[in-house]
């Protein structure tokens, strides 16, 4: 076939050789192209070896139509390898063709994932191999950890031979260190020091403690930002003639790490001159504009400023409806006396009106759930403000990127104004199943969903299983934004939760009562201005509180066992009056009404604004519960000292009975027990959960006599678990709490590290001294039975008067009862603490971290202020759960 080819090539190439020949002179017959053949082809055919070179049949065969030829094929990149060879003019080329690629590997990235190298490479399987598309992807690839930071990083590629021609290319990688900038030298200063100039760069001295940072891994464009930098702080220092003449970095001998040098020159320092405005617009009057500009004569020049008025300077006229005003700043330069005169310039535009209202990007999310959150429609006057709260809106939502803007396009005609929302959506439903320990409540299981974009119209649909040591609850909620399209918010939820409460018989934890609650709520909220709203809620709930009656109940039976008979009561030498008087089942109906201001500009994560709740309760539209309860939140948010981000945050209740329980004189507060305010981990932190305000501290009591022989009885602290620590909380609280996060460099911050400075102070207070059991009292509370043995209230009971070694009387508790075991076999005093409105004081430090396993929050904290009987906790942490 490959023979055919060619004589149809060669009778076709006789007219070529005719008129070849009426061109040129005749030339010797031996060196006339009688025939062409290609040998070696296997992909490619003869023929289309043939097109890429200029030798025909019939024309003159000569060395350099023949290197033409050569260079013709090797420029293909086809070949491997290519001869020509003439005997008395039947021309033969030999070549070989360039494998085809099979795959494509790589070896040695670990730093580099690669999915990010493989676009970097040209080549893919089944083309030809060719060695300058290999150079190319080398240098491609050797670019790509540059950009990296690590310029000692070589690739070397290797062809691995198959059959058919057919290669695997492997690049192999090695990273190699990443490149460090070990100094930073400046030639030239004499105003600012070394390490002040320093400190206003990106680029950062490679140093020990910057294991998280990515600041000191040298970047040639950071290089050429970081003499911005420089010329923005001179600037804003008075320097206005400054300038970088060079900046240098060179390789380390070892050629692991760059020393930068910048060599600049500072000039002379300006101050301002004269400073006015001068408008073209109607609305702004320079009279009025003038007195309001922030510099002064005889105020340092600031560059930075001057920019920031020229930004005030817009934003106010588009608070009038000009959206594209013109505010140029005209500068005078007088190198005489050092002065920088300026004139800010309002050049004449036309007031502005919101032609269209474009929403792109959003795939699920329905129009009309971004387009609400505008506060402009579509023909009204443009503001820049309402702008700006309109994509702070939008961002609130949760649904989008954090880096939302509304971008201002020109509209059809000069006064019209098209603003553009182009948003990316994220994912917001929330399948969680997850199990963690915490320091709060040990081992955790957690299995929710919840879904804050419901059907793409903003509701939030939800539902939550959680299980631990000390609570389980299972909750169902629903909120509807905008009910029937209008401004107004609803919402139910359904819930039963299982709360196991405890005290500490020293340092273990021991469960104590048992609340269940059932019930379920329903809530609506309306907007009064744009930054104040009001919300209304019902809630009806039932709770259970009851204690393991073989503990804690007196047994009133023949049978000898506690808590066999619902005759059974329970006993306050075993519990405590105030666990007593907690039990029962109590229905709540509470009609309760919120206030809130919110202007802050992100409700998720904010960094600006402030937010005001106020909020009262009424229990007594029915239920067994009556009681007033107010509450105030309020907080706010700062950004400073650049991206550190400062939050002031302060709340304080009370709760006022409306029912009277009893006497305070029998220790009854007519607030129940388990509707009190109780402060501690993790509202206050440094401090153990509940571990501030008002409680009940049961000791061991050793009978004795003193000096004079008269009976006394010695308190055992925390010996052999004779301590039992019972918080019974209060009517009152107040909290603060004042909080730095730090930012960190873009490693970390990938990483989704948040580490912050705080500083906690609060105090819960105000509750009726419950009646205590003093040893004396204990003792008192006996009487005989019927067998002569002292018992509780004359029932068969465990509780016996003694006579120690000393002669004194001393309540004692048998070991066991009809083969049950007391928990208590000794006397005791139960002493009152923390009843105080002084605060307690802590400071710490944390970090929030989104792990790839879940959330995770540790702090460690130290009290500061406390008062008698409060828990101090140096060190907390939670994973796996929200907090």
């Amino acid at each position: 076939m490959c023979g055919t080819i060619l004589s149809g090539a060669a009778v076709s190439s006789q007219a070529l050789a005719q008129e070849a020949a009426q061109a040129v002179p005749a030339a010797p017959a031996d060196d006339i192209i009688r025939s062409i053949v290609v040998n070696g082809a296997q992909r490619l055919e003869p023929t289309t070896v043939l097109s890429y070179m200029k030798l025909r049949t019939g024309q003159p065969y000569t060395q350099e139509s023949a290197d033409q030829a050569l260079k013709d094929l090797f420029e293909t990149e086809l070949f491997k390898d290519v001869s020509i060879r003439n005997n008395q003019g039947a021309v033969i080329i030999e070549v070989v063709e360039n494998p085809v690629i099979n795959r494509i590997l790589l070896e040695g990235n670990k730093r580099i994932k690669e999915d990010k190298i493989y676009p970097e490479i040209r080549l893919a399987p089944r083309q030809i191999f060719t060695r300058s598309k290999v150079r190319a992807d080398v240098a491609r690839i050797v670019e790509l950890y540059k950009r990296k930071g690590r310029f000692a990083a070589n690739v070397e590629p290797k062809m691995v031979q198959l059959d058919q021609n057919r290669v695997d290319i492997v690049f192999e990688i090695n990273e190699g260190p990443k490149s460090k900038v070990q100094q930073i030298n400046i030639i030239g200063n004499e105003e600012f020091s070394d390490g002040k100039l320093r400190g206003e760069m990106v680029t950062k001295q490679s140093r020990f403690y910057r294991f998280f940072s990515s600041s000191d891994t040298y970047d040639p464009d950071r290089l050429a930002f970081d003499q911005q930098k420089l010329r923005q702080f001179y600037l804003t220092e008075g320097y206005a003639d400054f300038r970088v003449i060079s900046a240098v970095a060179e390789l380390t001998p070892d050629k692991r790490d760059f020393i930068i040098t910048y060599v600049v020159e500072e000039g002379e320092r300006y101050q301002f001159g004269e400073v006015s405005v001068e408008s073209d617009i109607r609305d702004f009057t320079p009279e009025f504009l003038t007195p309001q500009l922030p510099m002064k004569t005889g105020d340092y020049y600031d560059a930075k400023q001057v920019e920031d008025t020229v930004e005030r300077l817009s934003e106010t006229a588009g608070l009038f409806g000009y959206a594209f005003a013109d505010v140029r700043p005209q500068f005078t330069r007088n190198k005489e006396t050092l002065t920088m005169d300026i004139l800010f310039q309002v050049a004449e535009s036309d007031r502005v009106y919101v032609e269209r209202i474009d929403i792109n990007g959003n795939t699920l999310t329905q129009d009309k759930v971004v387009r609400r959150e505008f506060r402009l429609n579509e023909g009204d006057a443009f503001n820049s403000f309402q702008v700006k709260r309109s994509a702070n809106r939008i961002k609130s939502l949760g649904f989008f990127q954090e880096d939302l803007e509304i971008e201002q396009k020109q509209g059809s005609a000069p006064d019209r104004i098209i603003l553009e929302a182009n948003v990316e959506e994220k994912a917001t439903g929330e399948l969680q199943l997850s199990a963690g320990f915490s320091s709060v409540e040990n081992f955790i299981l957690q299995a929710s969903v919840r879904q804050r974009n419901f059907r793409g119209k903003g509701q939030e649909l939800r539902a939550s299983v959680s299980y631990s040591s000390y609570s389980q609850s299972i909750e169902l909620g629903f909120t509807e934004p905008y009910l029937f399209d209008r401004n107004i918010a609803v919402g139910a939820d359904v819930f039963r939760r299982d709360l196991n409460s405890f005290n500490y018989v020293n340092s273990d934890r021991q469960t104590t009562f048992e609340q269940l609650t059932t019930g379920f709520q329903i809530r609506a909220g309306v907007p009064i201005t744009e930054y104040l709203s009001a919300s209304l809620r019902y809630g009806l709930s039932q709770d259970d509180v009851t204690l393991e009656p073989s503990l804690f109940f007196t047994d009133s039976n023949a049978d000898g066992i506690r808590g066999n008979s619902e005759a059974d009561d329970c006993d306050p030498l075993l519990a405590g009056r105030y666990l007593c008087d907690a039990l029962g089942t109590r229905t709540t109906s509470s009609l309760g009404a919120s206030l809130i201001y919110d202007d802050r500009d992100n409700r998720i994560r904010p960094t600006r604004g402030q937010s005001i709740v106020g909020s009262l309760d009424f229990a007594g539209l029915g239920g067994s519960v009556k009681y007033l309860r107010g509450r105030l939140n309020a907080s706010k948010h700062w950004r400073v000292l650049g991206d550190f981000i400062f939050t002031a945050k302060a709340e304080g209740g009370y709760i006022h009975p409306l029912e009277n329980r009893g006497s305070e004189a029998d220790g009854i507060d007519d607030i129940r027990l388990t509707d009190r305010f109780f402060l501690g981990e993790p509202q206050i932190r440094g401090f153990d959960i509940r571990g501030v305000g008002p409680r009940v501290v049961r000791s061991s009591t050793i009978p004795g006599l003193d000096t004079n022989g008269n009976p006394i009885n010695e308190i055992v602290e925390l010996t052999n678990g004779t301590q039992t620590d019972d918080a019974i909380g209060g009517r009152a609280y107040y909290l603060g709490r004042a909080e730095l996060e730090i930012p960190l460099g873009s490693g970390a911050s990938e990483l989704g590290l948040r580490p912050s400075i705080f500083v906690d102070v609060g105090a819960v207070f105000n509750v009726v001294q419950p009646l205590l059991l003093t040893d004396a009292q204990t003792q008192a509370f006996s009487t005989q039975d019927s067998q002569g043995n002292a018992s509780p209230t004359g029932a068969a009971a465990p509780l016996y008067l003694t006579t120690d070694t000393n002669g004194a009387a001393a309540t004692t508790f048998d070991a066991t009862t009809n083969g049950v075991a007391n928990p208590i076999a000794t006397s005791f005093t139960e002493r009152f603490f923390g009843d105080s409105i002084s605060p307690r004081l802590s400071v710490g430090f944390g970090v929030n971290w989104n792990s790839p396993f879940g959330p995770f929050r540790i702090d460690i904290a130290k009290a500061l202020l406390k008062e008698p009987g409060d828990d101090t906790k140096l060190f907390t942490f939670n994973v796996g759960t929200q907090f």
